[in-house]
């Protein structure tokens, strides 16, 4: 589609520019959230995605491609990571054919509606400890690269990352994180992981959990120092100083990928996991709601923060909080059923913070069992038709926007609550603003050849909701 910036209205685009030059929020970032499934009592995902737009959270990291939970989260504002499962690497592996059936069944059918933007290939493949011995470092190259391939192929290499979680365990030690280096097993796979990486502009994913170092070291670690609170520092042979362990878990990720030879090729550092159980077994004493509470509380603000770390201050830190729900059904300890900050029946484990100062609606009174409608993320800025714009031209946007742009037009057929009035410059505008909360909401994607016109008032009416991002 062309874009005529050009016929764009210049007191809106002068209006846009001020906000993105003058707000003073512009810099906060959100924070991801992990959604594990392993639990018989869960929200439905249609549920989960309702409440979650009402939140500061903006990206969600599932363990598969479950086809609900990428409908469900359609045309919300909120960003997905997929996951293809340890088991199915194999597979993925043997060819790009393989592959690129795996994206056309699993991930195809909900784009660009959902926004897909990153595939996780196994989870924490190297190091997994599962008694399966057919995972193969070299298999987790050849699919990364073959769903690669895949996403190149189709234009989609800049939308949507590949890339896999790794547990702490690929270090050879951690500390002091200005010596760390990777397993020297793994010292050959994770140069050609690396390499992949960095060529392709993709983050490298780790696992982070000061918790299972605490638990294992009591003796040794100082709580304070795992919760992330500890103020005094930790200081590195280097003259580092860390006022907190998964800041120097961090840095020894950078060191490791430092010492394989890029440390002049930017590599990025998501923290996929990290987090604090509520409850845990004889010899967990620190497993309680309390620290749950503090740890995860600093750390939604560690990743609101936007700062570095000692060894790379300017380079802020994504992270995804361990996580959305206790799963009553996950193998292992009972710590491990325990990372939820929700229980199964949607309330809430401990007392944290997830409210969204610029989200409409309460968020903090908001819970699973509540019916949530009309929730927005972000400064409210809707897109609309133009009251006399061309009804050939707005025909021509409504079948673009409910068909190549991806855009989930259920609501404007005859059964929707935005079928009424039935006429086409309504039809469009719900379209038209679908498509314009789903792309980031640039005035360019606004434009619809001249047609369009962003708006600070909200279009709904009665049952009829436009979404937000």
């Amino acid at each position: 589609m062309a874009h005529t910036h050009s016929a764009y209205p210049l007191n809106i685009l002068a209006v846009l520019v001020l906000l993105f030059l003058f707000n003073p929020f512009q810099k906060v970032t959100a924070v991801g959230i992990n959604y594990g499934t392993l639990g018989n009592n869960l929200p439905s995902p249609k549920r989960v995605a309702q409440l979650l737009q009402s939140t500061l959270i903006d990206k969600v990291k599932i363990y598969d491609t479950n086809p609900q939970i990428l409908q469900a989260f359609s045309n919300t504002g909120i960003d997905l990571i997929v996951a293809v499962e340890n088991y199915h690497v194999s597979n993925i592996s043997t060819s790009t054919s393989a592959a690129d059936e795996w994206f056309s069944t699993r991930i195809s059918p909900f784009i660009p509606a959902t926004s897909v933007v990153a595939i996780a290939v196994g989870n924490e493949y190297l190091t997994a400890d599962d008694g399966d011995d057919d995972l193969d470092p070299k298999a987790l190259l050849q699919a990364m690269q073959n769903l690669h391939g895949v996403l190149l192929s189709r234009g989609l290499d800049r939308k949507i990352k590949i890339s896999t979680p790794h547990s702490m365990a690929i270090l050879a030690s951690s500390f002091p994180p200005s010596s760390s280096t990777f397993a020297t097993t793994l010292m050959p796979i994770m140069t050609s992981i690396v390499g992949f990486l960095s060529d392709t502009g993709s983050p490298f994913m780790v696992n982070a959990y000061p918790y299972f170092a605490y638990r294992d070291n009591p003796g040794m670690i100082n709580l304070e120092y795992a919760l992330l609170g500890n103020s005094s520092g930790v200081r590195d042979p280097k003259g580092y100083v860390y006022s907190n362990m998964l800041d120097a878990q961090i840095d020894a990720i950078h060191s490791a990928i430092n010492a394989l030879g890029f440390g002049n090729r930017s590599v990025k550092i998501i923290v996929s996991e990290s987090g604090w159980p509520s409850k845990g077994d004889a010899g967990e004493s620190a497993a309680t709601p309390e620290n749950a509470k503090t740890y995860n509380t600093r750390l939604i603000e560690r990743g609101q923060s936007n700062k570095g770390t000692p060894m790379r201050p300017k380079d802020s830190i994504e992270i995804f909080v361990f996580a959305l729900f206790n799963e009553n059904k996950k193998e292992g300890g009972t710590s491990e059923r325990n990372f939820g900050i929700f229980n199964g029946d949607g309330s809430k484990v401990y007392e944290v913070d997830l409210s969204c100062e610029f989200c409409s609606g309460d968020a903090e009174k908001l819970g699973f069992g509540e019916k949530v409608s009309g929730v927005a993320r972000g400064p409210s800025v809707w897109c609309v038709a133009k009251p006399h714009a061309d009804e050939k031209v707005i025909q021509a946007v409504l079948d673009f926007s409910c068909g190549p742009g991806g855009v989930d037009c259920r609501e404007i057929y005859e059964s929707g609550d935005c079928f009424q009035p039935n006429k086409i410059h309504a039809h469009a505008s719900y379209a038209m603003n679908a498509y314009y909360q789903m792309h980031g909401r640039n005035y360019w994607n606004c434009d619809f050849k001249g047609t369009g016109l962003v708006t600070f008032s909200d279009p709904s009416y009665g049952t009829c909701r436009y979404s937000q991002q």
